[in-house]
C-alpha cells in the first residue's frame, strides 16, 4: 500500500504517532506538513503536526584530543534511540550510533530530539570532551527537569542558550555542576519561575569570571545547597533579585568563592531557613557582606559560616556595622 493511499484511509490525528512509529517517521511528516489535503483528510492542522513532532536541534563541536578509544557524546533516555537523531560534519545521512571512534574524524555534530524526549536530566553528564554546545532551536515547551544537565563537562568553553525555553522546569540542580573551563554563563534569558530545586547549580564552576542571572525568579526555590560552591574566579555577582523567603538550605552556598570582593544580600529573606553551615567558608576576598535582613531564629545547622573570612570584613546586620573579630556574630540575632 503507497503512502498516500494509507493517509487517506486516516481519520485521526491521534494516532499520527502509531503511524510515525512503523513507517518512514521523517518523510510521513513532511508530506503532512506540506500537503494541505492530507491536512484536511487526516482532520489536522499544523498546530497539531507541531503539538506532536516540533523538534530540539543542538549543535555540539568536540574539542581536538584525539578519539583513542569509544566516548559517548549524548545521553538518551533508554528506549528512545528513536528520537534521537544524528548528523556529522554537515552531512545529511543520519549518524548511527551515538559515540565517537578514533576514525569518526568528527568536526561538529548536529542533534535533533522529537517531542517524545521530555527531560533533560543528564542529557550531556560527563562529556567531559566537548568543546562548545549551541541550542539552535529550541520551541518545545514540555521540558521540566535540566538536573545535571551539563554535568562534568569539563572542556566545554562556550555554550549559547540564548533559545532556551525554561518556563516549566522545575529542577535545575547541578544543571552547570563541575564546568571547570567555563568562563562566561549568561543566563538572562531563562525563566526560572517554577524552579523549586538549585543545589549544586554552577559548583565547581572554577573558572567562572561572568555570571548572569540577574533576570532569576527564586520565588519557588527550596534548595540553593552549594549553588556557587567552588567558583573560585567569581569576582563580583548579581543577585540582589533573589526572592529566598522559601528557601531552607543554604549550606555551602557561596564557600569557596574566594575571589568575591563584595555580596550583597539586603533583600535575602531567611524566615524558613533551617541549613546555613559553611555558607561563606573561606570567602577570603570579602571585604564588605550585607545581611541586614537575615533572620536566623529557625535555623538548626550554623556552623563554620564565616569560617576563612578575613577578620576586617565588614559585615552589615540589623542596621549594624560589625567586623568579624568583634564578638560571636550569632550575639546580634
Amino acid at each position: 500500500m503507497d503512502s498516500n493511499h494509507f493517509l487517506k484511509n486516516i481519520k485521526s490525528k491521534y494516532i499520527l504517532k502509531i503511524i510515525s512509529d512503523n513507517l518512514n517517521q521523517k518523510l510521513l511528516l513532511k508530506l503532512i506538513k506540506k500537503n494541505k489535503s492530507f491536512q484536511n483528510q487526516l482532520d489536522i492542522t499544523i498546530n497539531d503536526y507541531k503539538k506532536y513532532y516540533e523538534e530540539i536541534e543542538i549543535e555540539i563541536i568536540p574539542a581536538n584530543d584525539g578519539y583513542n578509544y569509544r566516548k559517548y557524546f549524548i545521553n538518551i533516555p533508554e528506549g528512545y534511540e528513536s528520537y534521537c537523531h544524528i548528523y556529522i560534519n554537515d552531512e545529511k545521512k543520519e549518524f548511527e550510533k551515538d559515540y565517537f571512534e578514533l576514525n569518526d574524524n568528527v568536526q561538529k555534530v548536529k542533534i535533533v530530539l522529537d517531542k517524545e524526549i521530555k527531560s533533560f536530566e543528564k542529557l550531556f553528564d560527563n562529556k567531559d570532551y566537548l568543546e562548545k554546545i549551541k541550542f539552535n532551536k529550541f520551541n518545545r515547551k514540555d521540558i521540566n527537569n535540566m538536573s545535571y544537565m551539563f554535568y562534568c563537562c569539563n572542556d566545554l568553553k562556550e555554550i549559547n542558550l540564548n533559545n532556551f525555553y525554561t518556563n516549566n522546569v522545575t529542577k535545575m540542580d547541578g544543571m552547570f555542576r563541575n564546568c571547570s573551563s567555563l568562563k562566561e554563563l549568561n543566563l538572562k534569558n531563562f525563566n526560572t519561575k517554577n524552579v523549586t530545586n538549585m543545589e549544586q547549580m554552577f559548583e565547581d564552576c572554577s573558572s567562572l569570571i561572568e555570571l548572569n542571572i540577574s533576570s532569576f525568579n527564586t520565588l519557588k526555590v527550596t534548595n540553593m545547597k552549594n549553588m556557587f560552591f567552588g567558583c573560585k574566579s567569581l569576582k563580583e555577582l548579581n543577585i540582589i533579585n533573589f526572592n529566598t523567603k522559601n528557601v531552607v538550605d543554604m549550606m555551602n552556598m557561596f564557600s569557596g568563592c574566594s575571589s568575591l570582593k563584595e555580596l550583597n544580600l539586603e533583600n535575602f529573606k531567611t524566615n524558613n531557613l533551617k541549613y546555613m553551615s559553611c555558607m561563606f567558608l573561606g570567602c577570603k576576598s570579602l571585604k564588605e557582606l550585607n545581611i541586614n535582613n537575615f533572620r536566623t531564629r529557625g535555623v538548626t545547622h550554623r556552623y563554620n559560616v564565616f569560617e576563612g573570612c578575613s577578620t576586617k570584613m565588614k559585615i552589615k546586620i540589623f542596621n549594624k556595622i560589625k567586623t568579624k573579630k568583634d564578638q560571636t556574630l550569632w550575639d546580634y540575632y
